[in-house]
């Protein structure tokens, strides 16, 4: 390896759902305006890379079984040598889950995963005592994750462990919603996950970094992913007479108090 390339990843894909997709951690700058824990290691990643890519295909909302016929075929399509799988959680929070059958599924999405010879990073669910609303959800939590610890013995994976995070599990370290991590919270993880695949990095405890300027040779890269993404479909769009707007809602539809970034920049707990 050269002096850059110091891991051994070069190619990595995340799955998921909200919280992979990094939900309450906004940036303006980045694909669908969010940041996240995964975009937060990837940026380590890829300093230790000249030829390091990353995907992220989680989508908020998903449930293990949709994760698994939306995000598993295109992952592997990627090849991938690292993939992060966070599923199940909100199986889990659902009324009656059974952690034992939802464990089994993720098993076999595991299974799949490893198949490919990548790395897979997997994730505990998070010790939710601190938070009285969600407490009562504890037991299946820690019955779940006794099962991700045993999927991830028997699949040989890397376990990023939240339950033994305790930085995250205070209610400062969360959005509004108290379902998704605020922006110390997705820097708390992506620490966590860096710190899981022994991984050197200059992220400090509590203190999350704005997001790194492109480099000329990918300020390019992002050029030629704006003009596919955005350029190309604005010229059809106006060859066929088409809106941007077309099928889109007002964002803000009702007269409500406004408010700005509240948990965009949340004081420093």
């Amino acid at each position: 390896m050269s002096e850059r390339e110091l891991i051994p990843w070069s190619r990595y894909v995340a799955i998921g759902d909200s919280f992979t997709e990094g939900v309450g951690d906004p940036e303006p700058t980045a694909p669908g305006g969010l940041r996240g824990w995964a975009d937060r290691v990837a940026e380590e990643l890829a300093a230790h890379r000249t030829d390091f890519a990353y995907a992220n295909l989680a989508i908020r909302g998903r449930l293990l079984d949709q994760i698994v016929e939306e995000q598993l075929g295109p992952a592997l399509e990627l090849k991938p040598d690292l993939v992060t799988v966070s599923a199940g959680g909100n199986d889990i929070i659902r009324p009656g889950a059974d952690p034992d059958a939802i464990a089994a599924r993720f098993s076999r999405l595991v299974g799949s995963l490893r198949e490919s010879g990548a790395t897979v990073v997997v994730f505990t669910g998070v010790d939710t005592k601190f938070a009285p609303v969600f407490s009562s959800m504890r037991g299946k939590i820690a019955i779940y994750n006794e099962h991700v610890r045993g999927i991830a013995e028997y699949h040989d994976c890397i376990v990023a462990d939240q339950w033994a995070l305790r930085s995250i599990q205070r209610p400062s370290m969360w959005v509004s919603d108290r379902l998704h991590l605020n922006s110390y919270g997705h820097h708390e993880v992506a620490r966590m996950v860096l710190a899981a695949l022994n991984v050197e990095n200059d992220l400090v405890a509590m203190q999350p970094a704005p997001a790194r300027p492109a480099r000329w040779r990918e300020a390019r890269a992002q050029d030629m992913v704006w003009a596919r993404q955005h350029l190309v479909p604005w010229v059809l769009r106006r060859l066929r007479n088409e809106s941007s707007g077309d099928n889109v809602i007002a964002k803000r539809p009702f007269a409500e108090p406004f408010s700005f970034g509240a948990d965009a920049a949340p004081p420093i707990p």
